[in-house]
């Protein structure tokens, strides 16, 4: 028996990287998917390819900020499949890089709202979508950035993946006695469209890859394999935990 046999999940930011490695890779599991993202196209075109493959996929393009989307999201769970049972909250952006006096009010906004806020309006309408079905998986892409390192220059970024740490505990707190798991995915590099523009050159990806104690960037499909241990059963007793996928990232000094 597949890991997400018959669990309804919506996954967040699935047109690229983290994303669309765990879509794909909770199809192949079993899951009945609900894939939103800004991108009407690369969704669809992730879609057929779920669909082509046996699996069941739907798509919702919208933006993460908007509290009607994260209603929406979860509306399309329940006429398209017939509830929810896991919600993985991954979309994000890095905003603006630089020094805080350098940041403006309006970047600093836009980040928190995008990675955080959303974060926050998903749960809000996931939530009750899992307690109607007695039991359910929360998962937020938090980062290690402003967990266990400060980078310089990501002060927006740093507090709004710290911040949903912080969301992640009081939702296990609260939840756990109702049946409902609430965890934050911490991953390290990975080689996605966000990480790649922000090490554009050579030197600044072997920079990268030298920070981890692995010498290397993840794939995103590595990380998606622990999104599938937090959306499965088999994490059944893991909640409110912070879990670092870093390649050692965080403990690394060589």
């Amino acid at each position: 028996m597949t890991q997400l046999e018959n669990k309804i999940v919506i996954i967040t930011g699935a047109s690229s990287g983290i994303g669309h490695a765990a879509a794909k890779l909770f199809a192949e599991e079993g899951a009945k998917l609900v894939v939103g993202a800004r991108r009407q196209v690369e969704l669809d075109t992730l879609v057929g390819e779920i669909r082509a493959s046996g699996g069941q996929a739907i798509a919702l393009a919208g933006d993460v900020r908007e509290e009607a989307y994260a209603k929406a999201l979860v509306g399309l769970a329940h006429t398209e499949f017939g509830g929810l049972d896991v919600g993985f909250n991954n979309a994000g952006q890095l905003g603006d890089l630089g020094e805080a006096p350098g940041i403006t009010l309006a970047s600093w906004q836009e980040t928190l709202e995008t990675n955080l806020t959303s974060a926050f309006l998903g749960a809000k309408y996931q939530l009750p979508a899992m307690l109607e079905r007695g039991s359910g998986s929360l998962i937020f892409t938090s980062s290690f950035v402003g967990y266990t390192v400060g980078m310089p220059g990501m002060a927006a970024y740093a507090a709004s993946k710290s911040g949903m740490v912080g969301l992640t505990k009081v939702l296990a707190a609260e939840y756990g006695p109702r049946g409902i798991r609430a965890n934050a995915l911490l991953p390290g590099g990975t080689n996605t469209e966000m990480a790649r523009a922000h090490s554009n050159t050579p030197e600044a990806r072997e920079f990268v890859c030298g920070l981890h104690a692995l010498k290397r960037i993840a794939r995103p499909e590595e990380i998606a394999q622990t999104a599938l241990y937090l959306a499965s059963d088999a994490s059944s007793f893991t909640t409110g935990q912070a879990i670092l996928v870093d390649g050692g990232v965080s403990i690394n000094r060589t």
